[in-house]
């Protein structure tokens, strides 16, 4: 390969007819700004260039006269048990959240909230922790970012034994992500199901438009991850170096050129003095606020004289499930009750027909208040054909409906264990089994 001198008298690559070439040959001399007139050797598609191997992506392997093995601990225990606790809940998290339906709502919440929880001490670690564990050793100004990225395009990009700028921004986006999810989904679990700390300050309007943005943040937190996996395994190839290997084992390889941050030492005492006070406040101010009564949640127990009439034929229904002029008309209409004479005295009648109206569904902010008073306008006393019973139990063989102890598709309290209440909430859904004998 030609080469011409500059005025400096030293060779600059800069200088060199093949400059941007991306052939390997020319990608070894783009390394060095200087380059002298040390032979280049190549061995299994590598460089060796002044005694250090390079790669095509210009980053250093290490050098070849010792083969040197040396290694240091970047990630200590608590990062590295960090990383894989979050990969865990967060897991458990998509698969309830995405594949195995609403029921499994419990397993969600408690998934979300040790993920949340393990941010939040990562945070502290941030700040307490060893070198790289430290925020201030890897978080980095925009210019440092587009500087670190335009050298990957170029293949000069060096090492860095911690994170990278851009491993770096990954990090960032993942936490902000996961805290983001706790908050979404706190704000969506106390405005429709009316459960957590934010239900007794959370209408069902509210919590409904905050699930879409939480059900968007969890795509988001999906395409990081892949991204984040992508990410290592190309700076994997990148470096010679098994990056998922160095989280479970928490050492890397020191080599000629890496970036290292400055030496921290680990405040531990500090960390517990600060993270157990800070845990236990935070849990019983939460405690305190789940323990207030949910924003719009219906009246119980049932009106005695109600609960005792209707269920004589078929469960005592929660007033909140229809509006105030279905249960009007309900009422109006008892002689010809679904095909029988369900006739009361006038008193009677004028007193469930106040309690009725009194608790209809305009009255409660639950979601069986909003879904399932949209009755059908040729049915409108019937649940079961409401879009919504429909569409949330497609799933159910039909079958099922007729076996006992069910019987019936109107009968609710054999798989709902709160239909007194008007919650239906998922997690008191039990399908009783079949019988035996």
């Amino acid at each position: 390969m030609p080469r011409r001198p500059n005025p400096t008298g030293k060779l600059m690559y800069a200088d060199h007819p093949n400059f941007g070439c991306r052939c390997l040959k020319c990608a070894v001399l783009q390394l060095s700004v200087h380059v002298d007139t040390t032979p280049v050797q190549y061995r299994r598609g590598r460089a060796r260039l002044n005694g250090v191997h390079h790669n095509r992506f210009g980053s250093v392997d290490m050098p070849h006269d010792s083969e040197n093995k040396k290694t240091a601990y970047v990630w200590d225990k608590f990062v590295r048990g960090f990383h894989w606790l979050l990969l865990v809940c967060i897991g458990v998290s998509l698969i309830s959240g995405y594949l195995l339906g609403a029921t499994w709502l419990q397993l969600h919440y408690i998934a979300g909230t040790v993920a949340v929880t393990l941010v939040a001490t990562r945070v502290l670690w941030g700040g307490l922790g060893p070198t790289y564990a430290r925020f201030s050793s890897f978080i980095t100004s925009t210019k440092t970012l587009r500087d670190h990225f335009d050298a990957l395009r170029a293949g000069t990009a060096s090492r860095h034994l911690g994170h990278n700028p851009l491993g770096a921004l990954m990090v960032l986006a993942l936490l902000a992500s996961v805290l983001g999810l706790g908050l979404t989904g706190t704000i969506a679990l106390g405005g429709i199901f009316k459960v957590g700390p934010l239900a007794f300050m959370t209408s069902f309007k509210v919590g409904s438009l905050v699930s879409y943005a939480h059900a968007f943040l969890a795509t988001v937190l999906m395409w990081l991850i892949g991204a984040h996996i992508a990410g290592a395994l190309f700076e994997s190839f990148r470096t010679r170096e098994n990056l998922p290997k160095s989280m479970v084992t928490g050492r890397k390889q020191i080599r000629v050129g890496d970036h290292a941050a400055p030496a921290k030492k680990a405040k531990p005492i500090m960390m517990t003095l600060v993270l157990i006070p800070l845990l236990g406040g935070t849990a019983y101010g939460l405690t305190n606020l789940a323990s207030k009564p949910g924003l719009g949640v219906p009246a119980y127990p049932l009106n005695k004289t109600y609960a005792a009439e209707c269920s004589e034929c078929h469960i005592a229904y929660h007033p909140s499930l229809l509006s105030t002029v279905d249960w009007q008309n309900l009422m109006a209409t008892l002689p010809n009750h679904f095909g029988e004479d369900a006739s009361l005295d006038p008193a009677t009648v004028s007193e469930l027909t106040d309690w009725l109206t009194a608790n209809a569904s305009e009255t409660a902010d639950t979601k069986p208040a909003h879904v399932l008073s949209l009755t059908n306008p040729a049915k409108p006393f019937a649940l079961t054909e409401t879009k919504f019973w429909i569409a949330t139990h497609q799933a159910v063989p039909a079958a099922t409906f007729s076996r006992p102890p069910i019987f019936a598709k109107s009968n609710c309290a054999a798989c709902h264990q709160d239909t007194a209440t008007g919650r239906y909430l998922p997690t008191n859904i039990e399908i009783p089994r079949k019988p035996t004998s």
